[in-house]
């Protein structure tokens, strides 16, 4: 998942953002004091300060979560849940991702694209109806409620110094995401690595049954 937009995007999104709405609001308030002569010689610093105060006490943007398609009909599901992590990841682009959380989510976003690449991999996961759902459940469900959780929070956490940030606890829930979709991987592997042993043990026992040579048959010696 991307986190991170170039500049231009993050001053156009400012610009029409609530707290610089709410902040031009306070600001021409403040003009008005110039004209009514109440500002005197200090009107920069009133016109500044009352800006300020409007975009500190207006709450910030809050993306919705993306709606998503679902899951798909049968043999499709996998490829409904890629077509979600898509989507998700544009989402999660536009958001305003906290330091806490940012190794987290590249390295959640690293996992899930590896368990979601079309092909082979692809195939042994869709494989594990309990994969799938435990994929789904993630990118439709608890990654996009972490997110929405912690642009709920941050703006409340103002108004209780001391309490728990909530990037950390962003961070905390891809941590323990990641942890759960590592599951997934290790089911694929326990399924590969069964059926590895199961093909060994077949050959074993077709060699087992295999009759044994006559005696100078195969150590270079004519039978007696």
């Amino acid at each position: 998942m991307a986190t991170s937009s170039g500049p231009a995007a993050r001053a156009l999104a400012y610009l029409e953002s609530r707290k610089n709405l709410t902040g031009c609001v306070c600001g021409l308030v403040g003009l008005v004091t110039v004209f009514t002569g109440l500002a005197g010689a200090y009107w920069p610093v009133v016109v500044a300060g009352l800006y300020g105060a409007g975009a500190l006490i207006a709450p910030p943007e809050r993306a919705a979560p993306p709606p998503f398609a679902g899951t798909g009909g049968p043999g499709t599901e996998l490829d409904a849940v890629r077509a979600d992590f898509a989507v998700l990841r544009d989402h999660v682009a536009g958001l305003d991702v906290p330091a806490e959380a940012t190794v987290p989510a590249a390295e959640l976003d690293e996992l899930l694209a590896a368990l979601l690449e079309p092909g082979w991999v692809a195939e042994e996961v869709s494989a594990d109806p309990e994969a799938v759902h435990i994929l789904g459940r993630a990118v439709r469900t608890d990654i996009p409620e972490a997110f929405d959780a912690y642009q709920r929070t941050r703006w409340w956490a103002r108004f209780q110094p001391g309490s728990d940030p909530a990037g950390r606890h962003l961070g905390r829930q891809l941590e323990l995401l990641r942890g759960e979709l590592a599951t997934v991987a290790e089911l694929v592997r326990d399924s590969l690595e069964r059926r590895q042993r199961t093909h060994t043990t077949y050959l074993e026992s077709r060699s087992g049954d295999r009759e044994t040579p006559p005696e100078g048959l195969g150590d270079g010696r004519a039978p007696g």
